[in-house]
């Protein structure tokens, strides 16, 4: 089975995170919220009080198929501050394993050069961190191990994206009609 680990730091957008936990974990994907914070309480860029199923430190992610990023802010530059998040997504980018980011955060992976010659996408106003990429508008964009998404709007896209890539896209579209994303 898959494991995806969704890193929550202070300051993450809520919706963005947690609606795609959903549909994967409706989808049978083992998902993991995971505390940058050194708590298991995330607050929100809202102001809503999230609780993460476990902390950063606890975890060797040696199991993890994609490591995914909420965006949000300041979520996004508080993900960006954790050294140890760095360093693990440093090493899943060079086995070439998926990683996920919405929103804001995919500047993340533009900033540590994951991003040179690929396709990506964002919230509007951080494609200039989109370093060495080409911006594509789309809601969901994959190039290679790498998949982006442009913010809370499209986090179901994002989900159901992620299940076709895990799963199958019949699970990610059986998961879609349940939810009444598509009629």
């Amino acid at each position: 089975m898959a494991k995806v680990y969704t890193f929550l730091a202070d300051g993450c957008e809520m919706v963005e995170a947690l609606a795609v936990v959903d549909v994967l974990r409706r989808a049978g994907i083992d998902t993991i919220t995971v505390s940058v914070n050194g708590s298991h309480e995330v607050l929100s860029s809202h102001k809503v009080v999230l609780g993460a199923d476990t902390l950063f430190e606890e975890n060797d992610y040696e199991d993890a198929d994609v490591l995914f990023l909420p965006g949000g802010m300041p979520g996004t530059r508080n993900l960006e501050a954790h050294q140890g998040l760095v360093s693990l997504l440093k090493q899943h980018n060079a086995q070439e394993k998926l990683l996920a980011a919405i929103c804001a955060a995919p500047s993340v992976y533009g900033h540590l050069g994951f991003l040179n010659g690929k396709k990506a996408t964002c919230y509007p106003g951080f494609e200039k961190d989109l370093l060495g990429a080409e911006y594509v508008p789309d809601r969901v964009v994959k190039d290679g191990n790498i998949i982006t998404s442009r913010g809370m709007g499209t986090a179901i896209d994002l989900g159901l994206r992620l299940v076709s890539v895990l799963i199958s896209q019949q699970k990610a579209d059986d998961i879609a009609k349940a939810i009444q994303y598509i009629i």
